[in-house]
Formats: structure tokens, sequence, C-alpha cells
């Protein structure tokens, strides 16, 4: 079974920084692309930032020269560093990930299940 689990939301100040970081875990053969996406309240969910099985990345306008999304292809992992936050980034960011299982024929579309990001004073 495959899963991905993130860590690193919380609550910061405008301006402040925070770290995402999301673990992919189970029987897996190869992961494609991986990134993460964010939903405000009564808003749909967008893509944030996004980075491929090379490392080529994509951005949302809203967070270009802010975030940075990086990841470890021997662990598993995808980080979104996210810098000189604003309120407007306040949402619940979740990370997801093309992954063709160990024993499946086709890759699946994975969601983690979100970590609550808050930019307030």
């Amino acid at each position: 079974q495959v899963q991905l689990v993130e860590s690193g939301g919380g609550l910061v100040q405008p301006g402040g920084s925070l770290r995402l970081s999301c673990l992919a875990s189970g029987s897996i053969f190869s992961i494609n692309a991986m990134g993460w996406y964010r939903q405000a309240p009564g808003k749909q969910r967008e893509l944030v930032a996004a980075i491929t099985s090379g490392s080529d990345t994509n951005y949302a306008d809203s967070v270009k020269g802010r975030f940075t999304i990086s990841r470890d292809n021997a662990k598993n992992t995808v980080s979104l560093q996210m810098n000189s936050l604003k309120p407007e980034d306040t949402a619940v960011y979740y990370c997801n990930a093309l992954i063709k299982g160990a024993t499946e024929e086709k890759v699946y579309d994975y969601w983690g299940q979100g970590t609550q990001v808050t930019v307030s004073s």
C-alpha cells in the first residue's frame, strides 16, 4: 500500500518561513512527478509547485521567487521551502505524486492527507 505522509505545517507570522516535507512509502517501483497543491477555505485546490523525476520544476506565479520545491529520489521525499510567507498563503497543503507500485502495471495518482499552513500575526 503506497502512502504519502506530509509534515512541517504550522502557524507562522507574515514574512516567516516554513518547510514542508512529504515521504512516499510502501511498495514503490518508481515515482514520476511530485508536487504540492493547496486549498484555502472556499477556494479550489490549486497547484503550488511540481517537480519531475529529472528535477525540472514548475511554480504557480503567486509563489515564484518565494517557494522552492526539491526532491530526494533515493529517499522518496519531496520538500517545499516556503519563504516570505503571506497571509494569502494560508491553506491546507497537499502532497501529490504519480507512482507506479511494485505490483502495478499503471501509474496512479496519490495524495497525502494535507497539512495546515497558517500565516498570521
